[in-house]
Formats: C-alpha cells, structure tokens, sequence
C-alpha cells in the first residue's frame, strides 16, 4: 500500500478546542451503557480500532475525531475516512482527552448496526461453519480477546448470550483490536434461542470445559473423533470463575477438555478459546487439503 499523503491543515476542518461544549461532553457520555442504549452508538478507542471501523465498516462510522499530532502520525486514517466521505474532527489534545483517556489522539464513534436479536443471529449463521458462543462472559477483557482469537481463526461470527459482559463497552471494543468490525457479534440472545438457530443452521455446538469426556488432542488426531472438529461447529464457552453451567453442558453435542500438561490449574477462557477454535480451523483446512 503506497504511504498516505500527511494531512494538507490548510484544507482540514477547524479544530474543535473547546473541551467544555456540548458536543464533546455528549461524546464522552458514551462511555456510559446508558447513553450507548439511548444513542444506539458506541466509542472506539485508538488508531488501531479507529482504522478497521473506518476500513471495514465505514457506513457505521458517524464521526471520526483525531488531533492533529494523531492525523499526522496515522494519515492514512484520515485519508481513507475522507475517502470515504465521513465527518473528519480535528482537535487539540484537551478535547481529545475530555472525550476518551484511551483513544491515543484516535477517536471514533459508530453506531450499533443491526447485531442484536433472533433476527441477526439467523443472518449471521447462514453458511456458517466456526461459530464461538459465549455463556456469561464477564470480565471485558476477556470477551474482547475471544472475538478477536475468532476472527483470527477464520470463525463466521461471535455470540454473546444474555448475560454476558456488553459487546460495545469501551475495554470490550478496546480488546478486539478492530475485529469487532471484521465478523458479526451477536447479542441479545439467550442459550435456548442459540442452541435452537445454531442447530437449525446445521451445526454441532462443542463444549470447552475440564470435565469433558472428549480430549481436544484425541479429537484432532482420531479419525472418529476429528468429525467433531471437521464438521461445522460452534464452540460453547463458559463464565470465567464458573464455567459452564450443567444446562449449557447439557445442551453439547460433545464436551471437550482441554488437557493440562504441566502444574497450571486451568486455563484463561480467552486462552482456551483461542486453542478451540484453531483447532477446529486446523482440522477443517487438513479434511479440506483431502478433498
């Protein structure tokens, strides 16, 4: 890609420097669930984050905000959203941070989209063949993680059922690393909705949990068991001090541990995740070399 063109200022908007205006204080307010619900947007934090909404889903985009040692330093942001034809801020570094302490001199606001509800999941389950699933995720961090360890492994959507951490909170969006705008993510499901149009749309929900009968090696190097990890699938994944409860575990085609070779406890749930989902994408590319 040929290096963006640093900012022209003579031909960029004036600079919002005014850290006390309306504006700037309803933009920070979106740190807020509550606004975000009212609103229907969101913030995301950062050049990285930033680059992929305005990449991938520019017609999301309602602002972008950048200061003016941010634009100079990331051009290419700013090129691309005018590209693009978004409304472009610059502003002085006082107002950058009276919107975000996070956002690096990179702000934009985006709003929801459609990703929430029976309707949405369907949509995001048509031809799907890698689906992670998770059942009470908690901690943001985390959540954020596990979208972009999916979107890393090839997987066709995330979901997050009721009850879980919110899939635009600002350390959520931060964690993705701006694979949130790279596959859907579902919310406003529950298990019983999830199990019934994941099932529906022809795939086998596979449970990571240490009391699994199945281990994720074997299931990889048998030839009986690597059915599990070649066929379209969805992983299941638990609460992060809890697990899985018995109805979710009761709901599994197969529950799957994975095994601990040396003296750790137990793994991160994003950890264990990442190593779900690569190897079911390295199972279906090895079935898929067969053909």
């Amino acid at each position: 890609m040929t290096p963006a063109t640093p900012i022209d200022h003579d031909d960029a908007p004036q600079i919002l420097d005014n850290p006390a205006s309306q504006r700037i204080a309803r933009v920070a307010g979106l740190a807020r669930r509550q606004a975000r619900s009212k609103h229907g947007r969101f913030l995301v934090e950062g050049p990285q984050g930033a680059r992929e909404a305005v990449r991938w889903a520019p017609e999301r985009v309602l602002d972008l905000y950048m200061t003016e040692a941010a634009a100079d330093r990331h051009p290419e942001i700013w090129a691309e959203a005018r590209g693009a034809g978004l409304y472009c801020h610059l502003t002085t570094a006082e107002v950058m941070t009276a919107m975000s302490a996070d956002a690096q001199g990179v702000l934009a606001v985006v709003s929801m989209g459609e990703s929430s509800g029976a309707s949405a999941l369907e949509g995001a389950l048509e031809g799907a063949g890698l689906v992670a699933v998770l059942a009470e995720a908690q901690d943001p961090g985390n959540a954020g993680t596990i979208i972009r360890a999916a979107d890393a492994a090839g997987a066709d959507a995330v979901i997050l059922l009721r009850g879980s951490v919110e899939a635009t909170s600002p350390k959520v969006v931060r964690s993705t690393a701006g694979s949130l705008f790279h596959l859907p993510v579902i919310t406003g499901v529950s298990l019983e909705e999830a199990v019934v149009a994941l099932r529906a749309a022809g795939l086998t929900i596979l449970a990571a949990d240490s009391r699994g009968d199945t281990d994720l090696f074997e299931a990889e190097g048998s030839a009986a068991s690597g059915g599990l990890l070649t066929a379209p699938s969805a992983w299941l994944l638990g609460n992060e001090a809890h697990g899985l409860t018995p109805a979710a575990l009761s709901r599994a085609d197969a529950v799957v541990s994975i095994p601990i070779l040396g003296r750790a406890e137990s793994l991160n749930v994003a950890a264990a995740a990442a190593l779900c989902l690569y190897a079911s994408a390295r199972a279906r590319r090895a079935a898929a070399s067969r053909v």
